[in-house]
């Protein structure tokens, strides 16, 4: 996922993350803690509704997960292409360095992501996300 975190100590106000999230029964997590000795990164939560999820922060280390794996995914393709592409964009620069051209682009790719996936209960909307990141005309 190509999240936006609201950032009070940044100079746009926020901050994008990558994140790959892999969800499994609580009781049937141990092929994520095989996962993530395979991959050498990435931490495990027991979430209080009986799931354990491993989760994968960082643009270089999601892009290049990503793109080892992207020829052996098939429910996730469309995603997996967009997060690879943003985080190319991401991963060489600081936020503050992109032009507002390539932040619409990423603001676009959350919402392409987000689309692709199941529906969340966020209320955030494209506008919100452009105003948020000064990048209404």
């Amino acid at each position: 996922m190509l999240q936006v975190k609201v950032r009070d100590d940044t100079k746009r106000g926020a901050r994008f993350m990558a994140t790959i999230c892999l969800y499994q029964d609580t009781r049937h997590e141990e092929p994520l803690h095989w996962i993530r000795k395979m991959l050498k990164i990435g931490y495990i939560s027991r979430r209080s509704d009986g799931m354990s999820e491993l989760r994968i922060n960082g643009f270089e280390q999601v892009r290049k997960i990503l793109t080892d794996l992207k020829p052996y995914i098939r429910f996730k393709a469309k995603q997996t292409s967009m997060l690879i592409k943003a985080c190319r964009m991401l991963e060489s620069r600081r936020m503050s360095e992109l032009s507002d051209i390539e932040l619409r682009a990423l603001v676009t790719l959350v919402f392409a992501i987000k689309q692709e996936n199941y529906k969340s209960k966020s209320s955030l909307t494209e506008d919100v996300l452009h105003k948020r990141l000064g990048l209404t005309p």
